[in-house]
């Protein structure tokens, strides 16, 4: 296989884009590095495509050393054909493949292999003649073998009819026709296993086609057979298959060997073929969904990590709780704690009014702006108090609601410890609350991706490959945004490309002890970090103190001297970036021409665009470019929604079928795929991301069930 050219063709891309692309992963290059400082080489290949490229060239890999394997494992037994070398050259799937191999294979005892011992393969071989005039009964009666407890030639018959059905199982041929028809034509059929009402309901008696049930049905049938809910399988068109099997084996002749070899050939399928080919498909249907959700959590993980941050604002994390007491935390506006109590305004204390006063308090003090509720238990009961004690207050402060997926995970954790060893697991929780809305990168980060709460059945995926594309996703974003060297804490700087763990916590010790990063250069003086280290993590780390203005930008250090040169081009200073001075810089360089100007500094014309970017607003954030987060001062509930309501709301998690949106009610609602878009969208990651600011219709309200549908409402 030439996997370049294979690999050209599945992501609809150049020959050369991927062999180049190939070159630079195999020379060590990270996939952030790779995307953001070798355009040129690429093509300008995106981050996303890029790693799927990667996941597929392992993939693709794999694929090869098993064929190889393969052919060595058949070319050692001297049974290597021309036709078996061709069939294995075209095989574009590891069940192909192993189904090639199949016959080749060593076998552990079967009816099949007990028969031949008793030496009945010549009476199948003379079977699968099929000549007239042969009366096969008769013929079974030269081969007993009573040793073998071959008494009767029905016995030898029986056996006879074992190695021909072994024979069709074992024929690559048919095992590809077979999995093909089945995957087209059949369907997952599933039935109630015991009666009681589950949220497994929708599947007591559920059927549709293999080929077109959605991914989330497919995890969800699972999961439900998992837990003994429902009894599942794979119906095909039996009828079809055997006429299909009796097509290739029998003869138009007609012979006392026919309804044998008809037998074998249902026997062949029943006990041998179907289920095997069905457990294939659900697996192969269950990997499709696994890879389906992964890229749907991995979506809307990259979609909350990259939250705009609200800065420059003192925040008080509230974490809700009914019997324990609401705990709460406040921190300046770089995260630093100030203050953490206890209050009880929740049932069963109700200490409303002595909450209020202390809560009022730390208000005035510390210059409260926004209060950050968590969403878990007690929310509801929580917001209304804060909503009536923001009311209250003299100055202006809001509030938001914040989920609080994995704070307890992060709270309970090691890292935690280390960073508060003087708070409870429980105030760890309302700091984490409470930062997360300042810059929920840096601190999401912290906390395992999977306990994020962003994800569609994330816990009945394969956890090595869901933590291998959510690292990968965290890397992506922690690298978009980048990383001060001098604050950054061990979690975010152990994501930047080319960094590990052990590396991170030299970076963090050098900076603790006396010194600071004063550029960066001064990361070449970390233990771990090499010239090829540096090369690939440089550009992503940021050194605001330093006397190098490009220090705080993303242009990668082995650009400084063209970024420096085209500032002369154009008639602008390094001090002239500093004051951010260069705002005529695009239409100076269009004058002149962008590939004139890009050819004379050697460099090509994305890298250039780059360095413009990066040189208009040094130390710039990306995330300030998305749409700000929403702040309420006042509550809703779910029974004062009436359907025509308009609301702006938020996105909050996307599934195959719809977007969760926070309306400002405790319950998120739901606006299903088909009012997400205009026009048809086959995903709804296509027509929302999380985080998304929306304007959405209630269309309906099921109080009882705590259910709110939405649509979106588009400008007209």
């Amino acid at each position: 296989m030439d996997i370049i050219a294979k690999l050209a063709e599945e992501l609809r891309i150049k020959y050369s884009q991927v062999e180049s692309t190939v070159n630079l992963i195999d020379e060590g290059n990270t996939i952030p590095f790779i995307a953001r400082y070798r355009k040129e080489v690429t093509g300008s290949l995106d981050d996303g495509i890029l790693r799927d490229l990667g996941e597929r060239l392992i993939a693709l890999r794999a694929l090869e050393e098993r064929r190889i394997e393969v052919r060595r494992l058949i070319e050692e037994q001297g049974k290597l054909t021309e036709e078996i070398d061709v069939s294995l050259s075209a095989a574009k799937t590891l069940a192909e493949i192993d189904d090639i191999y199949r016959p080749f294979r060593p076998k552990r005892r079967t009816r099949a292999s007990m028969a031949a011992e008793a030496g009945l393969t010549p009476l199948a071989e003379l079977m699968l003649e099929q000549k007239s005039g042969i009366d096969i009964v008769k013929e079974a009666e030269n081969f007993l073998n009573p040793e073998k407890k071959i008494v009767t030639a029905n016995d030898a018959l029986s056996g006879a009819m074992d190695i021909i059905a072994e024979k069709v199982s074992d024929n690559a041929e048919f095992r590809k026709w077979i999995r093909d028809f089945t995957y087209e034509k059949g369907n997952l059929v599933s039935k109630a296993k015991k009666e009681e009402d589950s949220v497994y309901r929708l599947y007591y008696d559920y059927c549709e086609l293999l080929k077109k049930i959605p991914s989330h049905r497919v995890l969800a049938i699972n999961r439900g057979e998992r837990e003994e809910f429902l009894n599942v399988k794979v119906e095909a068109d039996k009828p079809v298959i055997i006429n299909y099997i009796e097509g290739k084996m029998l003869t138009h002749n007609i012979c006392s060997s026919t309804p044998f070899i008809k037998t074998a050939c249902e026997d062949s399928y029943d006990r041998l073929i179907a289920p095997s080919v069905q457990t294939e498909i659900r697996n192969m249907i269950t990997e499709t969904a696994e890879e389906q959700a992964t890229k749907v959590f991995g979506e809307n993980l990259k979609n909350l990590l990259l939250t705009p941050p609200i800065r420059d604002r003192v925040v008080m994390g509230f974490d809700p709780a009914y019997r324990t007491g609401c705990k709460i935390a406040v921190v300046n506006d770089v995260g630093d704690v100030l203050a953490t109590t206890v209050v009880y305004p929740t049932p069963p204390e109700n200490k409303t009014e002595a909450a209020k006063k202390i809560l009022t308090d730390l208000i005035n003090k510390y210059k409260i702006d926004i209060i950050s509720i968590g969403n878990g238990t007690a929310s509801k009961e929580s917001e209304i108090f804060i909503c009536e004690l923001i009311n209250e207050q003299s100055r202006q402060v809001s509030y938001i609601m914040i989920s609080e997926a994995g704070a307890s995970v992060y709270s309970a954790s090691k890292l935690a410890a280390e960073e508060f060893p003087q708070f409870d697991v429980s105030l760890r929780s309302a700091v984490s609350i409470a930062r997360r809305l300042q810059d929920p990168l840096a601190e999401l980060v912290k906390i395992d991706p999977k306990a994020i709460g962003v994800g569609q059945y994330q816990h009945d995926i394969n956890p090595k490959s869901l933590s291998a594309s959510l690292a990968g996703v965290v890397e992506s974003c922690v690298s978009n945004v980048g990383a001060d060297l001098n604050s950054a804490s061990v979690s975010l700087l152990s994501h930047i490309a080319g960094i590990n763990a052990k590396t991170a916590q030299n970076i963090y010790d050098y900076r603790t002890g006396s010194s600071r990063f004063k550029k960066r250069s001064d990361l070449l003086k970390i233990k771990g970090i090499g010239e090829k280290a540096f090369t690939q993590c440089a550009g992503f780390l940021r050194v605001p103190e330093s006397n190098e203005v490009l220090d705080n930008t993303a242009v990668h250090p082995e650009s400084y001297e063209v970024a420096k040169k085209l500032l002369t081009e154009v008639g602008y200073t390094v001090n002239d970036v500093k004051a951010q001075k260069i705002n005529e810089i695009s239409e100076r360089i269009e004058k002149k021409g962008v590939e004139t100007v890009a050819k004379g500094l050697g460099v090509g014309v994305p890298t250039l665009l780059d360095i413009i970017s990066e040189l208009k607003k040094p130390g710039r954030d990306p995330r300030s470019e998305l749409p700000a987060q929403i702040l309420r001062t006042d509550a809703m509930d779910i029974k004062s929604l009436k359907p025509g309501m308009e609301f702006l709301g938020t996105v909050r998690n996307v599934a195959d079928f719809g977007a969760f949106v926070d309306i400002g009610v405790h319950q998120d609602g739901l606006v299903h795929i088909s009012k997400l878009s205009k026009s048809f969208v086959k995903r709804a990651m296509d027509a929302a991301s999380v985080g998304d600011i929306i304007k959405v219709r209630v269309l309906d309200v099921d109080i009882e069930k705590k259910r709110i549908s939405l649509e979106k409402i588009f400008d007209k």
